[in-house]
């Protein structure tokens, strides 16, 4: 199988909460203390990965924090490009201007909240980021790594087919917001490089590193995986014009990708999958537009 499941769940995690053999400090140890430690004995049935020092508190602080962010920045931006002697209808009437402003949006919004974010857990916990947040080396005991690596990349080849097949049962008439911006060149280049070097980074860390782990320890991971994959499809939703189809498409891709990060105990197993996917998808709009010398009407 694609996704080599080391069946380590639950772990054989000491009383003191620190995983066998390993002196890293974990949300058990005194620098880092949670809610969990009232209860040892059900911590302890908790694999690593989800043993983590935040809980609802910090997640509803930080998307009230990441909506003000946006929001401000927003009007930041909206005031520079007014202040530079643009005129807002310019975001209307053309597609250059208006990829350009929400590419560089995005990227100045992903920063923010990436930095803060890693510095929240830096100072409240006293925790490395990366880690902390799910980014753990891939294990491949049952077949060598570059032959796991091949599979997660065939995985994502296989989500990237599915969501073009899919595609293709939505008329031509729906109103898809994404692919205005796919109009002009430039922004079609940027947009592209941004969905592989820069959307599967960010979006693991969020849904499958941040996000995940919250409800798979209130829940279960059955409703962790369905969540967590249902809330990236919808948040999704905008973009893709609210089409129910690709909607739900975009939730199925979601929960393949949590379900990966949770059998594997790392988002390093979700992330090759979807940067496996975004690339598919990229190649695939890069062969139809015939190099981006075609594209959709309006350019």
């Amino acid at each position: 199988m694609i996704f080599d499941d080391d069946r380590r769940f639950p772990p054989d995690i000491p009383e003191h909460g620190g995983v066998s053999g390993s002196n890293e400090p974990t949300p058990f140890d005194p620098i880092a203390p949670t809610a969990l430690e009232s209860a040892p004995q059900a911590a302890s049935l908790l694999p690593e990965d989800l043993r983590i020092p935040w809980g609802w508190l910090d997640l509803l602080i930080f998307v009230l924090l990441g909506i003000s962010v946006a929001v401000l920045l927003l009007i930041a931006m909206t005031g520079a490009f007014v202040f530079l002697g643009h005129r807002l209808s310019e975001l209307q009437a053309s597609p250059r201007v208006t990829g350009v402003f929400s590419i560089i949006y995005e990227i100045l919004l992903v920063l923010v909240l990436i930095g803060g974010l890693a510095l929240y857990v830096r100072v409240r916990f006293r925790l490395p980021f990366w880690r902390t947040l799910g980014w753990r080396p891939l294990e491949a005991q049952r077949f060598p790594k570059p032959l796991v690596y091949l599979g997660y990349i065939s995985g994502g080849f296989l989500l990237a087919v599915f969501a073009q097949v899919v595609s293709t049962y939505v008329g031509p008439n729906v109103n898809i917001p994404m692919e205005k911006l796919f109009q002009d060149r430039l922004v079609a280049l940027l947009l592209l490089l941004m969905a592989v070097l820069m959307a599967p980074v960010v979006e693991e860390t969020f849904f499958r590193g941040f996000l995940y782990p919250v409800i798979a320890r209130s829940f279960g991971r059955g409703v962790g995986i369905v969540a967590t994959g249902a809330l990236f499809g919808l948040l999704h939703g905008a973009q893709l014009g609210w089409t129910p189809l690709l909607v739900t498409a975009l939730t199925v891709v979601g929960i393949v990708l949590t379900y990966a990060r949770a059998v594997k105990h790392t988002v390093v197993a979700s992330f090759l999958l979807h940067i496996s996917y975004n690339g598919f998808i990229s190649i695939a709009f890069l062969i139809g537009s015939h190099g981006l010398r075609v594209l959709p009407p309006g350019s």
